[in-house]
């Protein structure tokens, strides 16, 4: 089980924003309590695609200092992808694989 942080930023008013997710909510739950991250900024579906704080780069420190695993901009797609293989719907599964299948050709495109 692992907390991650992706290296994207966006601009949010004066601050510079990123993600955070873990493996289940309560890994992720902790980690904000740990950092000072108030679990009212915690975006979940229906209203987010899936389960994440977006953090100031001060929290992205913390949270790296207390064990997160700092991954690029493809961690969250990865992640939701990676949770797509888990379900019941045939469906729903393929077009995680196919998710994971176009992760590993972008990689490649960048790392060329």
């Amino acid at each position: 089980m692992a907390v991650y942080v992706d290296d994207v930023r966006h601009p949010f008013g004066r601050m510079v924003m990123c993600h955070m997710w873990a493996d289940t909510d309560e890994e992720m739950h902790a980690m904000a309590d740990a950092i000072g991250v108030a679990r009212r900024w915690h975006q979940h579906p229906p209203k987010a695609s899936w389960s994440h704080y977006d953090i100031s780069l001060g929290m992205k420190a913390k949270a790296i200092t207390r064990g997160a695993i700092l991954t690029d901009r493809y961690g969250p797609v990865e992640h939701v992808a990676r949770l797509q293989l888990k379900s019941s719907d045939s469906c729903v599964v393929k077009r995680g694989m196919q998710t994971l299948e176009r992760l590993k050709v972008a990689r490649s495109v960048e790392a060329s």
